[in-house]
């Protein structure tokens, strides 16, 4: 490394922790967020009109600034198109369905699952190897998703409804692993922030089925908070937590900025508690401590982006 770069990322690093900070705090609201965006719109409409805020920002900023992004080979973008809708759209799909029926406290800490999942399709798929303190951290953590999913809630009994919540939100944490993994081999023709933002613009255009009357109508009755939540989401976690994330990776790698994310479930908790009275169990707190515990032991040295 040259003295000239030294000196040019030395101011950066100097402001680490105010890019890092937001990031986290933005994606720990996003939970609570999709819980009162749920109240005036329907799971698929938010997540509709979250990716058309997404969207258009991305949009505005391909125009605008060219020269930030990787040429868009024609090849590619099939490739991209299902890399975007399974990881992305899929994703938000299910994590809203999800909080329709689960808490965004449980939301959360099922989503901080990703990492997990990314070891395991790593080995699937990459033929990674996993060793026995990689397998005691899966097993933790997917101890705590069980014991969150079944007994997380102060009702003694459990609903459907809850479990498939629970379930949606599973499966959102695969895909969002999945889009880790899938990526991996289109990052050698294009940037982390090119390929965002083409999987998001091609991978929304798999929302459009989706569209219908309900969409319109829901939107028409939308109250100053309702639009406040959808801006919310679509501007601060999503265009820039991605986008301070990114410079967070240029200032340090991502195993050294990994055990910020743990901050998340835990602050989205406190804030769902106080926001909607969300209870918190003692077994809440054993599954939640559980998947945290497995991501430490996994993620400690091992982290995959």
């Amino acid at each position: 490394m040259t003295e000239q770069k030294i000196k040019k990322e030395q101011p950066v690093k100097k402001y680490f922790y105010f890019i890092m900070g937001p990031t986290i705090i933005f994606w720990a609201l996003a939970f609570p967020f999709i819980k009162i965006g749920l109240t005036e719109l329907s799971s698929v409409n938010l997540t509709i009109m979250r990716l058309f805020i997404v969207c258009i920002v991305f949009l505005l900023l391909r125009v605008l600034k060219p020269q930030k992004f990787s040429k868009l080979y024609k090849k590619d973008i099939i490739p991209i198109f299902l890399l975007g809708f399974l990881g992305i759209i899929v994703y938000h799909l299910g994590l809203n369905y999800g909080e329709v029926y689960i808490s965004s406290s449980a939301a959360s800490l099922i989503i901080a699952t990703i990492p997990i999942f990314i070891v395991i399709l790593a080995a699937i798929v990459l033929k990674e190897k996993i060793t026995i303190k990689i397998s005691l951290g899966i097993i933790l953590s997917l101890l705590g998703v069980i014991i969150i999913s079944l007994a997380g809630t102060p009702d003694s009994s459990i609903k459907i409804t809850y479990l498939s919540g629970a379930l949606a939100v599973l499966i959102a944490a695969i895909m969002g692993a999945g889009y880790t993994i899938a990526g991996k081999k289109l990052l050698k023709r294009y940037s982390a922030l090119s390929l965002t933002v083409y999987a998001f613009l091609l991978g929304s255009l798999g929302l459009i089925p989706f569209i219908t009357t309900s969409l319109f109508e829901e939107v028409a009755t939308m109250s100053i908070i309702g639009w406040s939540t959808i801006l919310y989401l679509g501007i601060f976690p999503t265009v820039i937590g991605y986008v301070l994330w990114y410079v967070a990776l240029e200032i340090k790698t991502a195993s050294e900025i990994s055990v910020y994310l743990y901050f998340i479930p835990v602050l989205s908790t406190i804030i769902s508690y106080f926001l909607f009275d969300e209870q918190i169990t003692w077994l809440f707190i054993v599954g939640g401590g559980l998947v945290i515990l497995g991501l430490y032991i996994v993620n400690k040295k091992n982290l995959i982006r």
